[in-house]
């Protein structure tokens, strides 16, 4: 049992495999590493203790390299086709997006003109209240006149300014 410290270049040039080979078998097997002085990486391998065959490369035949060419070319106007769709798709997006933009800010203006509009009859209504019992308590109608020509130029007023908004 004699343990080595060897890089991954090594490892590999002793198993016969590429130093990625060697540094994914030594993960693999996990291995415990240190760094050297240099600042590489060194593995603590028993190589009697490591049953590994290197498997051979792959080799491909013509036919299958031009088979893959075609696919790729085939997947690049797949994506060429996505991508203009997408565009289109994204425009449509932007479109509807300054839409609803659009509509939320006339929904806000709705929104404050019906709570003035509210306020403004609420007023009124307490006005009206207020005249309707004077006018029972009170035996001077002049006042109660002249309360109600007030309320009725208020009411043409507050009519004006929703017909204009």
């Amino acid at each position: 049992m004699c343990v080595e410290s060897l890089t991954y270049g090594a490892l590999g040039a002793r198993l016969n495999i590429s130093p990625a080979a060697a540094r994914a078998l030594a993960r693999r097997l996990q291995l415990p590493r240190s760094r050297s002085a240099d600042g590489k990486a060194l593995v603590s391998v028993d190589l009697t203790q490591i049953r590994h065959t290197p498997h051979p490369p792959v080799r491909r035949q013509p036919g299958e390299v031009a088979e893959l060419t075609a696919q790729i070319a085939a997947l690049r106007s797949d994506n060429a086709q996505l991508e203009a769709v997408s565009a289109g798709h994204r425009a449509d997006f932007e479109r509807e997006r300054e839409r609803a933009d659009r509509l939320m800010a006339e929904v806000r203006q709705a929104t404050a003109e019906v709570t003035a509009a509210r306020e403004m009859a609420a007023r009124l209504d307490g006005e009206i209240a207020v005249l309707r019992t004077r006018a029972r308590t009170d035996s001077s109608i002049d006042k109660t006149e002249r309360r109600l020509g007030q309320l009725a130029a208020t009411l043409v007023e507050s009519d004006r300014k929703a017909a204009r908004g």
